[in-house]
């Protein structure tokens, strides 16, 4: 059969370790057999992220917003130990989050179903959504350790030295202080990704912040999303049957865990970071878990949700057969794929998405999978495979399917 025809080139971010590995296998396999694949290469293996220092990442994330559309392998982001590792100039930032920052987007992650890998919680029956803003709070905050009694005040000055102040605490003795931010700017695109990926994806959007105790902060983020809702997307969710649901933290988790998923799950950073794991986990997998970074300016960069799998990364360097799951990478693929042929409509690109994605859910059915599955499959007598025959079983699933 002829490849499918690509128009417009998809961003292309390699990564590292045994990731890279599964990588250049998804794409020798499953990829360029069948599409007359148009990338715009960028290696961000940490060894070319330290020879350019870090420009390559600022290079990818700008290519980005020139094509619409990126797909990235898991990286490494260094700390110490991989400094002296990979005798690195400094430990570089983490990818993911220059990428972000220049994107102005938000991390949506979902599960990928598949029958033999049940949810922990069993009323789940459809995928749950986690979208993490993920700007500021703790992650940005100024810190200080408090060495004995004092006191610290929160203070603004305004441009024209005016200055506004208020107790934090009154120490008695040593203690520790945290200083935390946010942008109206931020919280603005994170609220609009996240209407206008429910509207994509026709699902419903619950936000939960803990506005009853940090009655300015958390209130900040309800007063925003409830704001953009009415003024920019309530006709759209009202005509296309969809709600838009707020509820304290507390009790959204509550919710999630009686509920059957189905929605996407607004968090700020933190409860996000959290989140995401639990959900992930409660699926069944965090190999499982999809990615995709959504800007309200029309951006999209999809990814796995996992790491670089160092452990089997050093067994395959010893030679060693490694059974590693390639599912989040390969709907990494097939995701940004889908876009594209949405954007450029290829109505021939988007039905191999569709397919790439049920043959691999295909092959997991039929009780063969990687040994992370196998040990926790309902199936009986599942058949483990390393990671190149799982991908080839794929194969033979795509080329009868087309």
């Amino acid at each position: 059969m002829a490849k499918i025809e690509m128009k417009t080139p998809l961003v292309e971010m390699d990564g590292d370790e045994m990731t890279r590995i599964l990588w250049q296998m998804i794409k020798d396999e499953l990829l360029l057999p069948f599409v007359d694949l148009k990338t715009e290469y960028y290696d961000l293996g940490l060894k070319k992220r330290d020879e350019t220092n870090d420009q390559i990442t600022i290079d990818a994330a700008e290519a980005t917003k020139k094509y619409g559309v990126a797909v990235k392998c898991a990286t490494i982001t260094p700390n110490a130990a991989r400094v002296k590792e990979y005798d690195l100039k400094e430990m570089w930032k983490s990818p993911n989050g220059t990428i972000r920052a220049i994107l102005d987007g938000t991390v949506f992650r979902a599960p990928i179903i598949v029958k033999g890998i049940e949810p922990y919680v069993k009323t789940w029956k459809k995928p749950i959504t986690l979208a993490r803003h993920a700007y500021g709070d703790v992650y940005k905050a100024s810190e200080m350790q408090i060495p004995g009694p004092g006191k610290v005040d929160l203070v603004y000055t305004a441009e024209d030295g005016s200055q506004t102040s208020v107790l934090v605490h009154e120490f008695k003795g040593p203690g520790v202080v945290q200083g935390m931010h946010n942008l109206d700017a931020s919280i603005e695109s994170f609220a609009r990704s996240c209407f206008q990926y429910a509207i994509d994806t026709k699902q419903d959007v619950w936000f939960a912040t803990k506005d009853t105790i940090s009655k300015k902060y958390d209130h900040h983020f309800k007063d925003i999303f409830q704001e953009i809702y009415e003024k920019e997307y309530k006709a759209q969710f009202e005509a296309a049957g969809l709600t838009y649901f707020y509820t304290l933290i507390d009790d959204a988790v509550a919710r999630v865990v009686k509920s059957e998923g189905g929605f996407i799950w607004a968090c700020k950073n933190y409860d996000g970071d959290v989140m995401s794991d639990l959900v992930a986990t409660a699926f069944g997998s965090l190999a499982m878990m999809t990615s995709v970074l959504v800007s309200p300016k029309g951006y999209y960069e999809y990814e796995a949700a996992h790491g670089t799998v160092q452990r089997h990364y050093y067994q395959h360097l010893e030679g060693k057969e490694t059974s590693t799951n390639p599912m989040a990478t390969i709907f990494a693929w097939s995701g940004a794929l889908r876009k594209r042929g949405e954007l450029d409509a290829i109505p021939e690109l988007v039905h191999f998405a569709d397919v790439l994605e049920q043959a691999s859910l295909k092959v997991i059915e039929s009780g063969k999978m990687t040994k992370d599955l196998a040990l926790i499959t309902s199936l009986p007598n599942p058949q483990v495979l390393n990671s190149s025959d799982f991908i080839k079983e794929i194969r033979k699933e795509v080329e009868a399917a087309l």
